[in-house]
């Protein structure tokens, strides 16, 4: 009994070493700064000078007139259908299914 109780402890001590832990890093706070009370209104600045205004730019020049295409060719005009007799004839539709 006694030697499992030394085993035992022996054991839980070399578990526990075993165990690594992270080391603790302490980080400085920074300093608050307060302001101060504020100080005398200081002397109102010049006003500063006008700037000049720019030139205009130059006109650029007029492109080329682009080339005239050619005239297509006139298609070939078709025979002249023949005249009718004169018979006039009438479709009459189907009856649908039932």
């Amino acid at each position: 009994m006694n030697r499992m109780i030394l085993i035992s402890a022996l054991l839980a001590t070399l578990s526990l070493a075993a165990c690594d832990r992270p080391a603790v890093v302490a980080v400085p706070v920074a300093p608050v700064v307060v302001p101060g009370p504020a100080g005398p209104q200081g002397a109102t600045g010049s006003t500063g000078s006008t700037g000049s205004a720019g030139n205009t730019g130059a006109t650029g020049t007029t492109g080329a007139t682009g080339a005239t295409g050619d005239t297509g060719y006139t298609g070939a005009t078709g025979a002249k259908g023949k005249t009718g007799d004169g018979t006039t004839v009438i479709v009459v539709p189907t009856e649908p299914a039932k």
